[in-house]
């Protein structure tokens, strides 16, 4: 999962990179409001992290600008203005969550997960696709109630694929949602880690499109091993 940070502060921004890496997060760093609206603006990101008080342009500013350009990128405010009419004003500015520094890694990490679950339309803690699940939190996957052991790459390119079940995602989109800045892709990176899905999964749970892409389809049936999950 892709995410902008945008924090000015070097020591608070570099321990916010690193757990929210540790916790499976792909992380960006930015140090200024006019760096973080030309970020958000590529819809490269599954949420930011922004604070407000930026230099080159305040937090609330760049929220508004990203907003009046139409990115629904979900985005969560941390910062030290902990007034209530600071919060009222960030929320109604088009943030979807608001956090007051300091601010506890896991709680953090936890509110990103369900940022970007609302936004994909799950209410659930869970993404269940048929009888494919994943939970985020643990990051875990079950097929029926076979649990799949994966890499953490093969477990992201899953996430990806489930968030968008029923879409057909280029090779080009699931290396912008993978990977941050300043990382080398090998050519064929991606197909050796759907290559490695089909083998733990099954054959057919991700779909080519040749010359376009590739899917993961609205419905996976139980394992023939396997029941699905809550099955007699």
């Amino acid at each position: 999962m892709r995410v902008l940070l945008a924090e000015d502060d070097e020591l608070l921004g570099s321990g916010l990179k690193a757990g929210l890496q540790q916790q499976g997060f792909q992380i960006d760093w930015v140090r200024d409001g006019v760096a973080a609206e030309r970020e958000l603006l590529t819809g490269a990101y599954q949420a930011s992290v922004l604070d407000l008080g930026l230099p080159r342009q305040d937090g609330m500013a760049c929220l508004a600008a990203v907003r009046r350009q139409k990115i629904t990128t979900p985005v969560l405010v941390l910062t030290a203005r902990d007034g209530v009419p600071d919060r009222i004003a960030g929320l109604d500015a088009g943030a979807d969550d608001y956090l007051v520094k300091p601010v506890d890694l896991m709680e953090l990490a936890a509110r990103l997960r369900a940022l970007v679950r609302r936004a994909h339309g799950v209410a659930e803690p869970t993404l269940d696709v048929g009888a494919l699940r994943l939970d985020p939190a643990s990051r875990q996957v079950w097929l029926g109630d076979r649990l799949v052991e994966l890499s953490l790459r093969e477990y992201e390119v899953l996430h990806i694929f489930m968030l968008h079940a029923g879409r057909v995602l280029t090779r080009a989109q699931i290396e912008q949602h993978l990977y941050q800045w300043g990382t080398e892709v090998s050519s064929n990176t991606v197909e050796v880690h759907i290559y490695n899905l089909r083998k733990k999964l099954r054959a057919d749970v991700i779909e080519t499109l040749r010359g376009v892409g590739y899917m993961l389809p609205q419905q996976i049936r139980p394992d023939a091993r396997s029941p699905a999950p809550g099955a007699a």
